[in-house]
Parts: structure tokens; sequence; C-alpha cells
């Protein structure tokens, strides 16, 4: 048995806990006083959430919602103070400060919503009422976020490793324990075109969310840009056209999921992996070009999230960034506007 299982079943424990307490109305829930759509998980990290938050505040921003993301911005320095990443029309800070996924999320939204980093959300949306007119939050990462009520919870599911082991934290790398996605209102089945069984899936998740609401979501290339490029204004960005022979580096939950796009657009001689949310140093470029040169590479790629935090760092090498949108399934959209 992994020596760790029985931490994780206390980790489950204490998990259903609190939220018997929610549930009973011992801990209190508050309003954010707009409409509110949670997008979370019930694993840690790499279900392909971040792009599902930018299509839902997009969506959202089309229906002309004035529209801010709460984030808690993980990995950011002075985590516990409140970040103003992006008033909705300029991104305001680099992701040292707000946070790579709230940076990510800003650039790839300029234009369409407020973006702030807090852990303190409920208090953060106050703030913002009064400040921007905000008429729908969406929560980064909100479904164990139990103190801000919301009309909406939706939950990512990876097709690719829907339960992380199966095992809670930290013997695996679930949350919390896989019945309670019967607290979601819908499910998205992320990265379903990536030949699994998506049916079986589906089939198991109708346990816990009717059927009309499980949803299926896939990963499009939308952009491929030179590093320095990625950084002007995305109405000045074209594709650019990768060399054959790359190399990819990221610092994600689920790197396999991006290296497998990669050998999608090019021959992949080469990877190299680093913890999530890794802040990148000149070292750590360095040796990635070394590992790329070894295997006779022409070029790096790596993700949008990785990049918005290369931009003070010199490279050798051209380094290119793939910038990838989420696609759901019919009635997504509907379901959203419905609320």
């Amino acid at each position: 048995m992994n020596p760790l299982t029985p931490i994780g079943w206390i980790y489950g424990r204490i998990s259903d806990a609190r939220n018997a307490l929610y549930d009973r109305g011992v801990l209190q829930s508050h309003t954010l006083g707009a409409k509110t759509i949670s997008v979370g998980n019930i694993t840690t990290g790499g279900t392909g959430k971040t792009p599902l938050v930018a299509l839902v505040a997009d969506i959202l921003a089309e229906r002309g919602e004035k529209v801010c993301i709460l984030s808690r911005g993980y990995g950011r320095k002075n985590a516990r103070s409140r970040v103003l990443v992006s008033d909705g029309e300029y991104v305001l800070v680099d992701a040292a400060i707000g946070g790579d996924e709230p940076v990510e999320l800003a650039r790839k939204l300029v234009g369409k919503a407020v973006v702030i980093a807090d852990t303190d959300r409920v208090s953060a949306a106050k703030w913002a009422l009064s400040k921007f007119g905000i008429t729908a939050f969406v929560l980064d990462d909100g479904f164990q976020h139990r103190r801000a009520k919301r009309d909406l919870d939706i939950v990512c599911i990876d097709a690719t490793d829907p339960f992380g082991g199966g095992k809670m934290l930290p013997a695996g790398r679930l949350r919390e324990p896989v019945e309670n996605l019967r607290r979601a209102d819908a499910v998205v089945l992320t990265r379903a075109d990536a030949g699994m069984d998506v049916g079986g899936l589906t089939e198991r998740m109708a346990r816990f969310v009717t059927l009309e609401k499980i949803f299926s979501a896939s990963n499009r290339t939308v952009a491929i840009t030179r590093r320095a490029q990625f950084f002007w204004g995305s109405q000045d960005r074209e594709s650019s056209q990768m060399p054959e022979h790359i190399f990819a580096f990221c610092a994600l939950a689920n790197p396999r999921s991006f290296y497998s796009l990669v050998g999608n657009e090019r021959a992949l001689v080469g990877e190299r992996s680093f913890r999530d949310h890794h802040i990148y140093a000149q070292d750590d470029i360095r040796d990635i070009e070394k590992n790329a040169h070894s295997v006779g590479a022409e070029a790096l790629v790596t993700t949008a999230k990785d990049a918005v935090k290369l931009e003070n760092l010199k490279f050798k090498i051209p380094c290119f960034v793939i910038e990838i949108e989420t696609q759901a399934s019919a009635g997504f959209r509907e379901m959203l506007l419905s609320i």
C-alpha cells in the first residue's frame, strides 16, 4: 500500500467535514454582488482549466457583460496582497507580481475582462464592483472556494487523466472525493480530442451530473509566434513558421499534453519540464539551450503561460510560443448564457 494513502484518507475526511459545514450553513458563503461563474477542478492542476476560464470570460464579454476574473495567482510574490493584473484595457504587472496564469489570461482578454489576483476573492469582488461596475465574475479555480457563492459551478475533468490516480492528496491528485462532483452544475471533459474513451467517462460522470450538463472541450492552436513578437499587442501579432526540429520546454502540471500538441506541429527532438508555476532564471535558459543543442534542435518552443515569464531573459536559440484556445461542445454557450 502507498504509505501516503492513510494521510489521503484523513485529507478526504477533512474535506468532507468542511463541505458539510458549508452545506449546513455553519460556515457562510457570501454573494459577490453580480452573477458568478466558477471554473475549477477536483484534482490538482493540469486539467486545461485556464483556457476554459478564458472561453467563459470571452462568451460573457461578447454578451456585453463587464467581466472580472478573480484568481489567487499561484506562485506570485507577496501572495497575500491584492494585485490588479489588468484593468480590462491594459496588462499592468508582470507574472512575478501577478502570477503566470492571471497574466496569461489578462493578455488573452485585453479589452474583455478585468483580472485581479487576491486570496480573498470575496473582498476583491466588493472592491471590483465599486471600482469597475462589474456585472459578471469568473472564479478561476473556484470549486473548493465555497466562501464565494456562485450561480454556476463548472468542473473540468481531464479526459486523459480524470481522477489523478484515484487517490486523495498526497497519495494521488484528488482534492476531494470524486462523489463531491454532485456539487457541480456542469462538467467539462477537457482534452476530449486526445483519443480517450470519452463515452465511457461521460457515463461515469452521469452518476453525478445530468447528461445534458456534461460537455466536452478540445484545444486548438491559434497562433505560433516568436517570443519577442508575443509581447506585442495581439492585433499586431502574426503566426510564424517554426523550423522542423524543435525542443520544447514548459512549467505545467501536465506537460505531456503540451508535448503531444507540439509533436503535431513539428518534429519534437527533446523536451525539458519544470515544476508548475516555475519562475525562470537566466541559468534555466542556458541549461535549456544546452539540452536543445545536444539533440540538434533548431529552435525552442513553449506555452503562453511560460512565455509571460520570459520577457526579460536572453536567448541564443530562436524561441517560439504556441497559443491555444478551447472549443466546447454544443450547448455549452447556451448553458452559460442562460444564468
